[in-house]
């Protein structure tokens, strides 16, 4: 059973495997945010980006950067430590937007 889905996911080990749950999970939160972009803009009725979009970045950014690190691929690694800088720099600006209304 382990061999087929060590086949399946193209893995040598447990510890390679686990990476590769790791890694989905991480796309999944990814892939989660627009899943809550969506749905709030059909609720508003307008595009919405909600505040949840940009944890959900986040956690699947630090995720998905800790595959890369992993799989040591440079282009991975590159992508989501931007993506990670922008996130983060949208959470700030709303925080700060909103320590400013008082």
């Amino acid at each position: 059973m382990a061999e087929t889905l060590f086949n399946f996911l193209a893995v040598d080990s447990w510890a390679e495997f686990w990476w590769v749950i790791i890694g989905l999970f991480g796309q999944l939160l990814f892939m989660g945010r627009f899943l809550v972009q969506w749905i709030a803009s059909e609720r508003a009725r307008k595009s919405v980006v909600p505040l949840a979009f940009w944890y959900f970045s986040i956690g699947g950014g630090i995720i998905l950067f800790a595959y890369a690190v992993y799989r040591a691929d440079p282009v991975f690694i590159l992508g989501q430590s931007m993506g990670l800088f922008i996130y983060l720099r949208n959470l700030w600006l709303i925080y700060a937007e909103k320590r400013a209304e008082g």
